[in-house]
């Protein structure tokens, strides 16, 4: 994870910014099982990953694993799975969608809303214990909900087109 990316004004990353790669760079250390994260904006860029090198890895390998091998891809599908999500809860009177958790053979996909309408996203292993990958979710967004403001977006949006 590269937490030292200049921004687009040429100065380091500032403290929040440094405080979110940190929190993320934790969530992949600590919690077993999990393979990428992705933080998305509610327009659909992604903000945030914990494998930012690797979209421009596999391009240049032609290496195309899915959400494994690129940061973009998981970026893609949680935003869409994201709206989806919102849009059936509005079909059904649901209210705010909190929480997605897909479950596959080979993997799972969990998203977390943020409070500002960013989404967290998780591609985990198969064998993961999902109770602890939601507990860390949450703590993650209840960490970084508050300081995820509009000028922070726009600093992680800018660092993450200078590292592609």
């Amino acid at each position: 994870m590269n937490a030292q990316a200049p921004t687009a004004q040429g100065r380091g990353p500032s403290s929040q910014a440094r405080n979110l790669h940190w929190l993320l760079t934790n969530l992949v250390d600590e919690v077993p099982g999990i393979r990428s994260v992705a933080v998305v904006s509610s327009d659909g860029l992604m903000l945030l990953s914990s494998d930012p090198d690797r979209a421009d890895e596999a391009a240049q390998t032609g290496e195309n694993n899915g959400p494994r091998g690129s940061s973009a891809d998981l970026a893609t599908i949680v935003s869409g799975l994201g709206s989806l999500t919102n849009g059936a809860a509005k079909l059904m009177n649901g209210g705010v969608v909190k929480q997605t958790m897909v479950a596959m053979d080979e993997g799972s996909l969990f998203v977390m809303v943020i409070s500002d309408g960013s989404l967290l996203g998780v591609h985990a292993t198969p064998d993961c214990d999902m109770s602890v990958i939601a507990y860390h979710m949450a703590l993650f967004v209840g960490r970084a909900g508050h300081v995820l403001t509009p000028e922070l977006r726009s600093e992680l949006r800018k660092s993450m087109e200078s590292a592609q």
